[in-house]
């Protein structure tokens, strides 16, 4: 492997443990707090809150973990982009809040996670990289093939 090869796998398997946690471990607290996350959904004008905050948990947990993994990797980054956008409008809908506090609050958690989708994009381009599942199993795929 080229050193920039190694270096490009580094970071991809870095940035994909990283976007992994930030949706594994909110998902986590969102069962530890499940009473007060749903009332802050419904706060937020979420509509279905019963149905979508376990849908919720299922998605953040288990993409994240397959994130990290690097299985399936463009299309858990294209899920969790389209699901940090839809969250975003609900959960930090800055623009309909008064000047203040709150309001500065939210539009840094709104373009955090815009930077967060710009990540998650980047990944849909990229792919998971040499250090990851979908790796392995295509060098298993074209061994296979080989033989």
């Amino acid at each position: 492997m080229q050193p920039i090869q190694w270096t490009q796998n580094a970071c991809l398997l870095a940035g994909r443990f990283l976007l992994g946690l930030y949706f594994i471990l909110p998902g986590i607290s969102k069962i530890t707090g499940y009473e007060a996350t749903a009332a802050y959904m419904a706060e937020h004008h979420v509509p279905m809150v019963a149905v979508l905050l376990p849908i919720t948990i299922i998605l953040q947990i288990g993409l994240g973990a397959t994130m990290i993994v690097g299985f399936q990797g463009r299309l858990t980054a294209f899920l969790l982009a389209g699901m940090t956008i839809v969250i975003s409008m609900y959960m930090h809908n800055f623009w309909d809040m008064a000047e203040g506090t709150e309001r500065a609050h939210e539009t840094q958690n709104f373009f955090k996670n815009m930077g967060i989708t710009a990540g998650l994009l980047t990944m849909v381009s990229l792919g998971s990289g040499g250090l990851s599942l979908d790796n392995w199993f295509s060098n298993r795929r074209n061994a296979d093939a080989l033989t």
